[in-house]
């Protein structure tokens, strides 16, 4: 029996069963603390199923890879190569690793769904010392550039999203702006339980309010804008209870408003993200955001936004 305290407080509950799932037949089988949860060539010892691989990385939904399913994955280049400089995503990773420390600060082993390039999981691996970080991503084309970003200090891993080859194996997991690319969210959110501990927690970022809705989220292959609870309802039905909620973006929602009026004729996403920004724009813009992000974390929950943050614990 596990006995798990990863909280806040002293909350203490049992897992009994964790480990790798296997997908053909849903065997669990244990993890050591000292291998990998997918090692190469993985054999299910119950029905004797194998996983690919693919240049080392496990590969548990190769008929996916780098298809144009939620994502295309030729945007993950652009994005390598501007993320780390531009407002959002920085302000983002301020208020993501922020929730972490706050609502998490006993974790020791975390999981992103959809890590793309590997931008947030850095930010998350930088933020404390910890025995298991794992990226996990549906194309390959992005996991080029997050295994560049994080060396060795990372487990990758393919696979889709709706169907995680884990059970009760993580302190944390996380999908930032992943799940409204998929339509069967809840298969998602379901799995991302299954997948956590008892006790420990989630954090899910996604675009907010429908009305937004524009020619930028065509392009992102979103599936949904949420409305304001709506992921809040379908985390709590899911085994999660919320422990914070805010929106994202607020003090510039309307500038944003005014440039989603602008999108009508966009067709890259260099053109969603503005990321050729004027520099002292990009700058002001950033201490904006700091500002949001540093009010949010001392307790301020902005009502409106064009992005919303909620932070689950597992129960």
């Amino acid at each position: 029996m596990h006995i798990n305290d990863i909280g806040r407080g002293n909350h203490q509950t049992t897992h009994v069963v964790s480990g790798r799932r296997c997908l053909a037949c849903d065997a669990i089988e244990p993890v050591a603390g000292d291998e990998p949860i997918w090692p190469l060539a993985w054999r299910c010892p119950r029905c004797a199923h194998v996983v690919p691989q693919a240049e080392g990385i496990p590969m548990f939904a190769p008929e996916l890879a780098n298809t144009a399913s939620g994502f295309d994955p030729n945007a993950f280049d652009t994005l390598a190569q501007f993320e780390a400089g531009h407002f959002w995503f920085v302000a983002r990773n301020r208020l993501i690793v922020g929730l972490v420390d706050r609502f998490f600060p006993r974790a020791r082993s975390f999981m992103e769904i959809g890590c793309g390039t590997g931008f947030v999981l850095r930010a998350i691996a930088g933020s404390r010392e910890w025995d298991r970080l794992v990226g996990s991503e549906l194309h390959p084309a992005g996991l080029v550039h997050a295994r560049k970003r994080l060396l060795s200090k990372v487990e990758f891993v393919q696979l889709d999203a709706r169907n995680l080859p884990a059970e009760g194996i993580f302190d944390l997991t996380g999908a930032f702006d992943v799940v409204e690319h998929i339509a069967e969210d809840e298969a998602v959110l379901k799995g991302l339980r299954a997948a956590t501990k008892s006790g420990g927690g989630t954090i899910i970022a996604v675009p907010q309010h429908p009305w937004l809705w524009s020619r930028a989220d065509e392009i992102s292959h979103h599936q949904r804008r949420y409305r304001r609870g709506e992921l809040e309802a379908k985390l709590h039905s899911n085994g999660f209870e919320v422990m914070f909620s805010s929106s994202f973006t607020s003090l510039l929602l309307p500038l944003m408003m005014a440039r989603r009026l602008k999108l009508g004729k966009a067709s890259a996403i260099e053109d969603i993200y503005e990321f050729r920004l004027n520099p002292a724009i990009n700058r002001l813009f950033r201490s904006v955001l700091e500002v949001e992000v540093r009010m949010a974390l001392a307790g301020v929950r902005w009502p409106a936004g064009g992005s919303r943050v909620v932070v689950g614990r597992a129960v």
